[in-house]
Parts: C-alpha cells; structure tokens; sequence
C-alpha cells in the first residue's frame, strides 16, 4: 500500500471509477461529492474516507484530482480545495473546461505554493470503468513525471504537452475530430439504408480499409439498432464543442464543420436526446 494520501473531487460517471481505481491500488483515498449520497455509495464499494467539503478532503492530501462539470464548477470547487492545501502538493483536474479556466487556476495555485495539472480525460464511461483512459496534460515536466504514475493507474496512456492549458487545448482537438467522425459515419449509414443495402455488411467491409475509425468499429452496430445508451451525453459535447468554438474565436482558426456538428447535436437535443450518447447524430437524419 503507497503511502500517498490522496482526494477524489466529484464522483460523477468518471470519476466515481477513476477514485476506485485508485483505491483498488492501495492509495489512501478521500473523496468528497456535492450529492453527499454517491460519496457513500462510493465507500460501499472502496476502502477509503469521505470528506463533506472540498477543504477537508484535500487539508492532508498530496494529490487532489478533480473531476467535475465545467469552468464555473472548476473554480468553484478547485479554489475551495487550494484554500485548506499544503504547500507543494499537486492539484490535478480531469474536468473537460476551458484553458483559460486552466491558466487562472494555476495563477491561484502558484500564489498557495501548490502545483497544477490541467489533464482531461478521453475514452467515455467505459474507460473510466475499465482503466483505460487516454489523459492529455498541460503542466511542469517535473510535476507530471511524479503525478504520472497515479494517474497511470486508471489510463492508458498520459502525456504532458506543453504548458499549462495544453491539456484542455488538446481535448478540443479530440472533440473536433470525434464530430466530424460522427457526422460522417452517421451520413454514410443513412446512405447506406436508403440505398438499401445490409449496413452491417459494408461496414464489416470498410472497417478493413481506410474508412476505419473507433467509432465504426464501436458504434456502427448500435446505431443501426437506434441504441444510444453509452455515456457520454449530447449535452456534455455540446459543452465541450462550445468551449472549441469560443477558443477557436480567440485562436483566429476556423472550425467550419464543428460548428455545423455542433448545430446538428442541437437538433438532436430537441428530438429530446439531450441525454443519448454522440453517435445519435444518425437519429436527425431519419
């Protein structure tokens, strides 16, 4: 068992697995979450301590992660837990939020003498569950190489890319490609059923070749059942395709098609699939 006391902020559909598997490892975990009954139900399944506010949980840790909702939930809860932290140890945020959110919550930490990792997380639900999270990091080199081997214990691969605000910059490259992923393999599957013929079997097909994509090899299949159940909301990418948007404003790039994407997720909200998972963009075109 590692002696490094560590804080779970948020327990949502990531971060509830992504603190187990830290406590799976044999960290000291504590976690703290705003619904003060997914916390407890956290312990039913993990060996570790529940904190009822973000100060008590991060007073004695090295290491608090943070997964939460968006920027106002980032300084909300990241300010709280910085006020009770001990000098040089290390905040880590898994929340999908702006850089600029980033950037000024390092600016606090900097102040406390406490470091800062910005590190959103790719690889849905499943991954969160199954220890196999793709985490991109904005931060020091020296403070990344010691988080690293915490964070590994629920990723699949982490790496630092640059300074502070690299991490959530590199997430709305992620979101980008996947949108438009999505928007084209939905398009192809229409395509297909009024052309009529056997989807499944053009897919197993061009799977093959360089039509291949994990959305294909993962969600081709569902879609053509209309199934739309696994985790990651419309909602949340139209939170994180907004975030893209509104940088890439800042940045002087153009994000054509994202924002077009972004306008056909729109829709599908008002089909009422706010809550069904990103391949539902097939569902509009029906």
């Amino acid at each position: 068992m590692s002696d490094l006391k560590v804080s779970f902020l948020g327990l949502g559909v990531m971060g509830f697995p992504m603190a187990g598997h830290l406590a799976r490892a044999g960290y000291k975990v504590t976690v703290y979450n705003r619904t003060k009954e997914k916390a407890e139900n956290w312990l039913e399944k993990y060996a570790g301590a529940l904190a009822t506010s973000p100060e008590q949980a991060a007073e004695e840790a090295d290491i608090v992660f943070m997964c939460v909702g968006n920027d106002n939930d980032v300084m909300e809860i990241g300010t709280r837990a910085l006020s009770a932290m001990k000098p040089n140890s290390v905040l880590v945020d898994h929340t999908t939020a702006s850089a600029d959110a980033a950037r000024e919550l390092n600016k606090h930490c900097a102040d406390k003498g406490v470091h800062f990792l910005d590190a959103p997380v790719s690889g849905g639900q499943a991954g969160a569950e199954n220890g196999q999270l793709t985490i991109m990091v904005g931060g020091e080199d020296q403070i990344f190489s010691r988080v690293q081997p915490v964070i590994d214990v629920y990723a699949r691969h982490s790496q630092l890319l640059g300074q502070c605000g690299s991490g959530q910059l590199a997430k709305m490259m992620n979101q980008i490609c996947i949108a438009g992923i999505v928007q084209g393999l939905s398009e192809a599957l229409h395509f297909g059923q009024k052309a009529g013929l056997d989807c499944n079997a053009v897919v197993d097909v061009i799977s093959k070749g360089a039509a291949q994509s994990w959305q294909m090899e993962n969600r081709a299949s569902t879609m053509l059942t209309n199934t739309y159940d696994f985790g990651f909301a419309v909602d949340w990418m139209r939170k994180d395709l907004g975030i893209a948007l509104d940088e890439a404003k800042r940045n002087g790039s153009t994000l054509a098609l994202t924002a077009l994407v972004d306008q056909y997720y729109a829709d599908v909200q008002k089909l009422g699939g706010g809550r069904w998972d990103t391949s539902s963009l097939l569902t509009r075109l029906k």
